[in-house]
């Protein structure tokens, strides 16, 4: 005869003493970012191809919007939307990819097995993401700033630059998360993170300026893409000279600051709602 223990069948919170300590928390979540890190140097050449094709597909936009001339004008604007157009689409596709891999692969359902909350899971993702799309924008940057050195130009630099990217970042997790968790409930949505590239690219405010597009455009690029409020900012401060409290385009730094936060916070309760049906349905596996 099996004698039952207190805790068999119980459905509520571990209690303090059965629940991970901090070491466990720590150890899951490095686990993903190295795993997301081990698959990164596993596309290596992956990695060393979009290193190069992106510096050149951003050369080519300014000599198309040059008419055949690499002017120094559209050199720095370009670059600046062209290394945040190459981050949101490197980070978005490779955490959606990490989890619709493993829905493939059948060992989705592995990383709910542990007594680890989900979102330390979701976290290291995010890292890994994050710093896998490093490599292809730094390289856009790289060309960049040799294109414009070369050419007898100086790349300027401000530390208030780094509140606007950092907003790029956080708001493009936001939107990962999203995507992430839509993949869990509704299958093969690929076709999403490739429509949303060409919404970024058109809409983004990357190479057009949103003061020169519809006004209904530019309100939906400044609510909704991550990319957009930062891009105007960095752009005031570094080309047009402003400070971080006296941006001239866009919505101003309020919207800088809240946008991403509105984008994690949409993520966060979208994510963890579509994670709870997929797991009502037994569905984490399928594909």
């Amino acid at each position: 005869m099996t004698t039952l223990t207190p805790t068999a069948g119980r459905t509520g919170p571990a209690n303090t003493a059965d629940r991970p300590g901090a070491a466990t928390y720590l150890n899951g979540f490095s686990n993903e970012v190295h795993k997301g890190l081990l698959n990164l140097r596993a596309g290596w050449r992956e990695v060393l191809i979009q290193m190069i094709t992106f510096p050149v597909f951003f050369l080519l936009l300014v000599l198309f919007m040059g008419r055949g001339q690499l002017r120094d004008e559209l050199l720095l604007p370009g670059l600046l939307g062209m290394v945040s157009l190459t981050f949101i689409h490197e980070q978005v596709n490779r955490a959606f990819w990490s989890y619709l891999g493993d829905m493939q692969s059948g060992v989705l359902e592995q990383t709910y097995l542990t007594p680890l909350p989900s979102w330390t899971l979701i976290l290291g993702r995010q890292v890994a993401a994050v710093v896998s799309a490093l490599p292809s924008a730094l390289s856009v940057l790289l060309v960049g700033v040799i294109t414009i050195e070369a050419r007898g130009g100086d790349m300027p630099f401000d530390v208030q630059i780094l509140v606007p990217l950092t907003s790029i970042v956080l708001g493009t997790c936001g939107l990962a998360l999203i995507l992430c968790g839509l993949t869990l409930v509704y299958k093969r949505i690929e076709i999403i993170t490739q429509f949303s590239m060409a919404v970024w690219f058109i809409a983004g405010g990357t190479f057009v300026p949103l003061d020169n597009m519809p006004d209904v455009t530019a309100f939906l690029s400044r609510l909704l893409v991550p990319i957009a409020p930062g891009i105007e900012a960095i752009r005031d401060i570094l080309v047009g000279g402003h400070s971080l409290t006296g941006l001239e385009t866009g919505w101003g730094l309020w919207w800088v600051i809240l946008q991403p936060i509105v984008l994690i916070g949409i993520g966060v309760v979208l994510f963890g709602r579509l994670e709870q049906v997929a797991r009502r349905r037994g569905t984490l596996g399928r594909y």
